[in-house]
């Protein structure tokens, strides 16, 4: 278990950091049984409450179990854990996970139609105004990455209308993993971006309570640099194959 030693003592925060991370990237497996507390501290160069409290946070979140008196084991993730997962796990081991960068791709592209129905039956024509003020944002402005966080600012508005809790803990989990790859992502998703016609059209359906209508624009939207995106993470995968 290639654990380091905590740059400073006393720091349950980066000792739950550790320790999940080892989690997510398998370095710990469901079922596999934790060293004891006291032998973590000593790997980690921290202190025995230190590795107490940030066990009891990863059991209180149910990735691991822990029996008084008994070994503590890992549970797996897959099963348990919530969408707050996706950044560290798009992002694992240091690089890109393709197979997760799809799986969010893949989500946005069925999620997003429904959150402009949603948004167009129950927003309507009171978002229509603030969803105006970021189109006129795409057309004034030609940078790539400030578009980009244009069009985050786009769907947020859409998912605020909507009115979803769970489509809002969606997005802001998604968000949170895609932020960091802004710059990145820049070339491919000027398919996407650059259409500023299209949030237009997306945005007259809202405001005209359209939901079917709204669901079809933002579904034409969303599909091209899905495509572009697909395909690129299809050739990386095909190269490191």
């Amino acid at each position: 278990m290639p654990l380091t030693p905590v740059a400073r003592r006393s720091v349950p925060d980066e000792v739950y950091d550790q320790l999940l991370g080892e989690l997510l990237d398998g370095g710990l497996a469901p079922g596999e049984t934790l060293p004891s507390e006291r032998r973590l501290a000593e790997v980690l160069g921290v202190s025995r409450p230190a590795v107490r409290e940030a066990m009891q946070r990863l059991a209180h979140a149910g990735y691991v179990d822990v029996r008084q008196g008994d070994a503590t084991t890992v549970r797996d993730f897959r099963r348990l854990g919530g969408l707050d997962l996706l950044p560290r796990l798009l992002l694992a081991r240091g690089g890109l996970d393709l197979a997760v960068a799809r799986s969010i791709l893949e989500a946005r592209a069925h999620v997003g139609p429904k959150i402009a129905e949603l948004a167009a039956e129950r927003g309507g024509s009171s978002v229509v105004a603030d969803l105006e003020v970021t189109v006129q944002a795409l057309r004034d402005d030609a940078d790539p990455v400030r578009r980009q966080h244009v069009a985050l600012a786009f769907w947020e508005h859409l998912v605020e209308a909507a009115d979803s809790i769970t489509f809002r803990l969606m997005f802001n989990s998604m968000r949170a993993a895609y932020l960091p790859l802004v710059e990145a992502l820049a070339p491919l998703m000027a398919a996407e971006v650059d259409r500023v016609e299209a949030y237009a059209a997306l945005t007259q359906a809202v405001g005209a309570g359209d939901g079917e209508q709204a669901r079809a624009s933002a579904a034409d939207l969303l599909g091209a640099a899905t495509s572009s995106l697909l395909e690129a993470i299809d050739q990386v995968g095909a190269e490191e194959s």
